[in-house]
This record gives structure tokens, C-alpha cells and sequence, in this order.
């Protein structure tokens, strides 16, 4: 198989795994939309991609406001759309043994960054995908701390958790249309990008040596992409994934089915 959609918006673009999926869609002759804060790092990518191939927007999307409008400038100038990716993430250590130590601003930016505005994303691009007429999707870049937390991170897995149960349901609520919209989940391992760098967890040393190989995740994943696979746990993600969510998700569409025909009582 190969990757079935031909114009995708990037969202977190500008720097490790965004910047490498945008990459490999460039180079297997998809057009892109690269979105991002750092305007210098986006018309980089434009220059040595070309601008035939790759159009960017600056945004940053702690600025929830701003996404109607994000949204409906991107579906206006681009009514091809048939992808999005929702990729920007941030991860920052706090220690709750010493409580005067955590700055509840920065908690509230993870949150922010990680979960609300996916969730506002995927309310406005959604009327878009759901209006084409050919197979559409929305993609969400979580983490395998989605499945298990991270006691140095406690915000961190609990954003990405609060944003795969919100795609579970999103996808079961998709399902019947109206459109045609997949729903993809990437569960990334600890991944060698500037996540992990002095800038944003300064009691990291050489963070940016932290996990998998940028390049030989991204390739696992365009993998698993191409064959049509919307849930596609990578690495040490695999083995948590396979050691229980598989069963975790059959006991929530066992009880999904359960509580459709429990409610038809007290729905109006």
C-alpha cells in the first residue's frame, strides 16, 4: 500500500518528530502544510524542500483563541486538505514532594500544549474532513506514557493519557460518518529529539541522547502508516501496548456497546 492522502497539515512542525514526518511526506511526493511557531525554522524547511512542495503557517497553539481562524485560513486556501496531524508537545519535570518547587503556569502550558488544544483542533478541522468525498484522517501523536505514567513527568502522561482516551472516543464516535474520517494514535518510546534538551528539563544532561534514533522511528512509523494501520505503537511503546491495551480497549467497546443500548432509557 501506500500513504492514501495527498495534501497534509503538520501541526508542530518545526523540530523533532513533526519536522521528520514532514520530511517523509515531502519525500514521498505528498504536499504539506508545515505549522509552527518558530517562523525561521519553517521557511528553512520550505527552502530545502521547495516551495512547490511545502507551504507553512505560523501558530502556536497555546494560543486557543486564534485556532478558528487558524483553522478555516488553512481549509481556505488549502479545500484539498485530506490529513491532519496534531504533533506539537512539550514535557517538563515537576516534583510534587516539594510542592514550592512546581509552577503551576508551566503545568497549566503542558496541558495546554498536550490535550486542550488537540481537542479544539480537532473540533474545527473536523467539518472540513467530514465534508470530503473521498477517505480523510486526523492523526494525534501521543506517547507510550499515555499507557504507563512517568513519575518524573506526572503532567506529561497525564495529558497524553487524557488525549488517547479522548481519541478512542473520538474514533468510535466517527465511525458511522458523517464523512469518512480515520482516526490515527502513533505511541512514540523515548525518541532522540529536543524534548528531552537543557532548555526545557535543564537538569537533563545530554537529554537530547534519550531514546530511539529519530530517523529509524520515523521510519517505523511511515511503515505502519502506508499499510493502513491507525494505531501503530512503536518500540518499547509495542510491548506496553501489547501487554495490555489491547484487551483494556476490547473491555471499552464491550462496555461502549453496554452503555449504547443502557442509556436509550434516559436519552432524550
Amino acid at each position: 500500500m501506500s500513504f492514501p492522502y495527498t495534501k497534509v497539515l503538520v501541526i508542530g512542525a518545526t523540530s523533532g518528530i513533526g519536522k521528520a514526518l514532514a520530511t517523509k511526506l515531502v519525500q514521498n511526493d505528498t504536499q504539506v502544510i508545515i505549522a509552527g511557531r518558530r517562523k525561521e525554522n519553517l521557511e528553512e524547511f520550505v527552502r530545502e524542500n521547495g516551495s512547490e512542495k511545502v507551504k507553512y503557517k505560523v501558530f502556536d497553539v497555546m494560543n486557543l483563541e486564534a485556532i478558528p481562524k487558524f483553522a478555516s485560513e488553512v481549509v481556505s486556501e488549502n479545500p484539498d486538505l485530506d490529513c491532519v496531524f496534531v504533533n506539537s508537545g512539550i514535557q517538563r519535570p515537576f516534583d510534587f514532594a516539594n510542592p514550592e518547587s512546581v509552577d503551576l503556569d508551566v503545568f497549566d502550558q503542558e496541558l495546554i500544549t498536550n490535550y486542550t488544544s488537540a481537542v479544539r483542533l480537532t473540533k474545527e478541522f473536523l467539518p472540513h474532513l467530514q465534508k470530503q468525498p473521498t477517505q480523510t484522517a486526523i492523526a494525534f501523536t501521543t506517547s507510550q506514557m499515555a499507557l504507563v505514567p512517568m513519575m518524573r513527568c506526572p503532567n506529561y502522561g497525564a495529558s497524553k493519557a487524557a488525549l488517547h482516551h479522548f481519541i478512542l472516543a473520538l474514533r468510535t464516535q466517527l465511525q458511522d460518518g458523517p464523512g469518512n474520517v480515520k482516526v490515527l494514535e502513533i505511541y512514540p518510546p523515548a525518541v532522540q529529539t529536543e524534548l528531552h534538551d537543557p532548555k526545557h528539563q535543564p537538569d537533563l544532561k545530554d537529554g537530547h541522547l534519550i531514546g530511539m534514533p529519530l530517523q529509524e522511528f520515523i521510519d517505523e512509523v511511515w511503515a505502519k502508516l502506508t499499510q493502513g494501520e491507525d494505531q501503530i505503537p512503536v518500540g518499547s511503546a509495542k510491548d506496553i501496548f501489547e501487554a495490555f491495551e489491547i484487551k483494556r480497549q476490547q473491555i471499552y467497546q464491550q462496555m461502549t456497546e453496554m452503555l449504547r443500548g443502557l442509556l436509550k432509557q434516559f436519552l432524550r
